[in-house]
């Protein structure tokens, strides 16, 4: 039924959490996982990098450690539990990111974590996993994880 499950993580703690259910989902049905990190292009080109002696040191380099770390984590666990994966670290925006990923890959499921937050909050900033949610036609399992406000 799924052939290519699509896991989109940040390396937050919801993204850890989602991170278990997909190799869970990957391995019960005997398919590929997609790992895709996205280094958020607006949180870079929100500095100046004046600070900054060289691009190495700058805010965009360390996404792209988190990235390349995250990636390698969910990797290795996959790994463990015989699930295959594909890996990605695209820049952009998050949420197109996310759906351009899934269409060009023709992904059959997406799995996604969030942090359960009151209704207050949502409303005012929402989330990358609620406009995914939103936008995406394919069928997408959220993870959610409860945070101390």
């Amino acid at each position: 039924m799924y052939d290519r499950i699509l896991l989109a993580t940040d390396g937050t703690v919801s993204s850890q959490n989602a991170e278990r259910h997909a190799i869970d989902l990957a391995k019960e049905h005997a398919a590929n996982l997609h790992v895709l990190f996205v280094v958020d292009e607006s949180i870079y080109t929100a500095y100046s990098g004046d600070e900054y002696v060289n691009e190495a040191e700058g805010p965009e380099h360390g996404l792209e450690e988190l990235g390349e770390e995250t990636i390698e984590q969910v990797r290795s666990s996959a790994m463990d539990s015989d699930v295959e994966t594909k890996e990605a670290l695209k820049h952009g925006h998050p949420v197109e990111t996310i759906l351009d990923y899934g269409d060009r890959n023709d992904v059959d499921m997406v799995v996604l974590g969030t942090k359960h937050r009151p209704a207050e909050y949502r409303a005012i900033l929402g989330s990358v996993t609620e406009r995914v949610l939103r936008l995406t036609t394919r069928p997408t399992i959220v993870i959610k994880t409860e945070v101390d406000e």
